[in-house]
């Protein structure tokens, strides 16, 4: 279905992220620094930003779409972390930095 580009609020994987930890499953800006393996001040940043789309859709009646950002899926083979994969969820400038290397 096509909208109007006008009407839709995008927000990144990010930003679901920290909305999903910290609202959905009540980790503190901390915790969710140590799960997504960024800085806290970063969460802070990225959750406001998630957080401010959110209000824009619900006030504003426009549409949340969930795409793009800068991340690396776990691949779920292991169970030590708290989505039930790996534990190597990787954001922003880590990820950059593990492309860089090779990793």
């Amino acid at each position: 279905m096509q909208y109007n580009e006008e009407a839709v609020i995008l927000m990144s994987i990010e930003e679901y992220e920290t909305i999903r930890l910290i609202d959905l499953q009540g980790f503190m800006q901390e915790e969710t620094a140590e799960q997504m393996n960024i800085a806290r001040t970063t969460v802070q940043r990225i959750y406001n930003d998630a957080r401010k789309k959110i209000a824009q859709s619900l006030v504003n009646g426009k549409i949340l779409r969930i795409e793009g950002g800068d991340y690396l899926l776990c691949n779920g083979l292991e169970k030590s972390c708290g989505c039930g994969g790996c534990g190597r969820h990787k954001f922003g400038s880590e990820l950059k930095e593990d492309n860089d290397r090779g990793d």
